[in-house]
């Protein structure tokens, strides 16, 4: 996973997921691509096809934030894509990482005194640093529980366990290259993007897209080996003590079966764990 040519990777990719109509560029039968043409996102930017072709060959790598923003336009960018393309653009330098991740003794009381309500803490690549007892049980049983990215790409129970499997793994890609920014040669990010490249296919293709997805807010549905069918709300916080980690709680909406389903886990697993 190189760095040297982060820009016009990013570029390339979003070039071809840019659906011409959405630019207002006229397909036609010749067109051997499925998204624009280099000349076309350089017309629609209002710069040269030369100076573009340099920016995605890496031989020019610093372009002006007007520029920027003008290739943000042709591409279609939203807020989150065009401020990262921003950032490739103008790299800062990365912020010291530590060299383990731990979750503050503080956070784990705090997680701990919500017992109604599924609580985890994720590290820079989605490993489960810590949960509350229902946090566990809602991940638990599976082979890769405590990595959620591993989970959802990797475990032989994924698409069972996520039935909208699909836009989950959209979703994970998403989040991953946006928690990373362009900080890409972190060991970690180095090793979990190396090794799902080599056994997912899924991962390699939606990594090659380059989407960003901040992971902030959603409903996910989960079907659950215990208790069934879940529709959860989530909430994703950063931890600013922290840096890269993540608080993430769910809940379900009040009287509804889901919760019924919570309240059920929450015994199961207070049953599988009556000292904690």
């Amino acid at each position: 996973m190189s760095d040297s040519n982060l820009l016009g990777e990013f570029l390339r990719a979003r070039r071809g997921t840019t659906v011409p109509a959405d630019a207002d560029v006229l397909a036609d039968t010749r067109r051997r691509v499925s998204g624009l043409r280099r000349e076309e996102v350089a017309q629609l930017a209002g710069v040269s096809t030369d100076y573009y072709v340099r920016l995605e060959q890496g031989r020019e790598r610093t372009p002006s934030a007007q520029v920027v923003d003008a290739l943000g336009r042709a591409l279609r960018l939203d807020d989150e894509a065009l401020a990262h393309l921003h950032s490739l653009a103008r790299p800062k330098r990365p912020k010291r990482r530590p060299a383990r991740e731990r979750v503050s003794p503080r956070l784990v009381q705090l997680m701990d005194a919500w017992p109604q309500t599924p609580a985890v803490v994720l590290g820079r690549c989605m490993t489960v640093l810590a949960s509350n007892l229902l946090g566990g049980a809602l991940f638990g049983g599976h082979e890769y529980s405590g990595d959620l990215l591993r989970l959802v790409f990797l475990d032989p129970d994924a698409r069972n366990f996520y039935p909208e499997w699909e836009q989950v793994a959209v979703n994970t890609v998403g989040g991953l290259r946006s928690a990373a920014g362009s900080d890409l040669d972190d060991p970690l990010l180095i090793e979990a993007v190396g090794e799902l490249s080599l056994k997912s296919a899924d991962f390699r293709r939606l990594w090659a897209r380059h989407d960003l997805r901040q992971k902030t807010h959603e409903t996910k549905r989960f079907r659950h080996q215990l208790v069934g069918m879940l529709t959860l709300h989530y909430e994703s916080m950063t931890v600013n003590s922290a840096p890269g980690q993540q608080l993430v709680v769910y809940q379900a909406d009040p009287g509804s079966p889901s919760e019924a389903a919570l309240g059920l886990l929450g015994s199961l697993a207070a049953g599988d764990h009556p000292h904690r």
